[in-house]
């Protein structure tokens, strides 16, 4: 089965798409690893047919960026945005498949979050935009979208939903190994040794990282390409300490959080106080709250393997900072190295894994690692161009994932 995964996250600046293959046959997965053969029905193997950041055009990220902010916005430009993602996304998707030379049996669109809002750490409402309708309108095929209300309704963050992914990524482990993903916001599931999975926000990543960027380089820049805008200040001690008083810091997981708090007008409050602050110096001091959070949250785990993904991947002055926050207890690695997985395909294939699961009646949540009260499938189904036929519900879930040779 062929799916398209389409993401849009908290950065705002791109689609992710990949066109992933899953393969749910023990005498193709045999020839990766004979020990998938031991129980029936436990694998699950993975292609990535195809894999691109589709950039918006100035316009659209302008006006996502306009609804991500806390302020109010008319809701004829939230209707407007709605469609024209939308219709961004069936058009990057085509675009994609016809130049891999792939269709696709379904289609899995995140849409972007607009709000995500929680009060006394319960989310009371989580907001992704993006017709589906537009999509399965132009490929023909069915759309699988809204993929975390369900789990708020259920009782849970509805974020990170990454966690199913990690943990049939890596499955069992000898010790304490963290998922990291570095976009927008930081997010890490954690697994060890005969615990249950566990998964939740860390605190942002890119998020005013980015704004910062778009100050300095007057609006040139969208994020602090390489770091160098951060590698040329200091961290200001003060202000960080000032940052990390944040109460967010100190909520029990599972949580989560987003640009609800982590915004233009939020960041300013702190730097109103220090008007004597270098830019340089600014952008280098929220860097530092990145590293110093993600750290702060595997150190409290007792983490000494981390994997990361994300944009704040191909940040080096990030990961720098990050290595000397952790230590050399602990061993920082990509997706790439250990799995075989581009950094930036991840989400996508989050949603396609969502997609498959939800098709095959299987939930794509765990209530450990969203707080929810039970498991949930996730998402709802817009049709193609003909009736909706899914197929008799899978009896177990798969317990691995294995990234398999194109």
């Amino acid at each position: 089965m062929i799916i398209a995964g389409l993401m849009t996250g908290t950065s705002a600046d791109a689609l992710d798409v990949v066109l992933a293959e899953f393969v749910h046959d023990d005498t193709v997965l045999a020839d990766e690893n004979s020990t998938l053969l031991d129980d029936e029905n436990t694998a699950l193997g993975v292609r990535i047919l195809a894999n691109r950041e589709v950039e918006f055009d100035d316009q659209l990220r302008r006006d996502i960026l306009r609804l991500l902010e806390p302020a109010d916005v008319p809701l004829s430009l939230l209707s407007s945005v709605d469609a024209r993602l939308g219709r961004f996304s069936a058009g990057a998707l085509q675009q994609v498949c016809a130049e891999a030379g792939v269709d696709c049996d379904l289609v899995v669109s995140h849409g972007q979050t607009v709000r995500h809002d929680i009060t006394d750490g319960v989310v009371t409402s989580t907001l992704q935009i993006g017709q589906p309708a537009w999509i399965a309108e132009a490929t023909g095929v069915p759309v699988l979208s809204d993929v975390r209300a369900r789990d708020v309704a259920a009782g849970g963050q509805g974020a990170p939903l990454v966690g199913i992914l990690d943990s049939l990524l890596l499955g069992d482990v000898e010790a304490s190994t963290a998922m990291l993903n570095l976009g927008g916001i930081a997010n890490i599931t954690v697994l060890a040794p005969e615990r249950a999975p566990l998964a939740f926000d860390t605190g942002p990543a890119n998020a005013l990282i980015d704004v910062l960027a778009r100050r300095i380089t007057k609006g040139e820049e969208d994020f602090d390409r390489d770091g160098e805008l951060a590698a040329r200040g200091r961290v200001d001690e003060e202000l960080l300490g000032q940052l990390l008083a944040d109460p967010y810091y100190r909520l029990p997981a599972p949580k989560s959080t987003g640009k609800e708090l982590f915004h233009a007008d939020y960041l300013d409050r702190f730097l109103s106080a220090r008007s004597s602050l270098g830019e340089f110096d600014a952008i280098a001091t929220v860097t530092a709250l990145t590293a110093r959070t993600v750290s702060d949250a595997c150190h409290a785990h007792g983490v000494t393997t981390i994997i990361a993904s994300g944009g704040g991947t191909r940040n080096p002055t990030l990961l720098g900072r990050l290595a000397s926050e952790l230590g050399p207890g602990v061993t920082l690695a990509s997706t790439d190295q250990a799995f075989g997985l581009p950094e930036g395909a991840k989400e996508a294939l989050l949603m396609a894994l969502l997609g498959w699961l939800s098709w095959n009646g299987l939930a794509g949540t765990e209530p450990n690692l969203t707080g929810a009260a039970h498991p949930s499938i996730a998402g709802r189904l817009s049709p193609g161009r003909g009736p909706l036929a899914l197929p008799e519900p899978l009896a177990a879930k798969p317990t691995r994932l294995r990234i398999l040779d194109r």
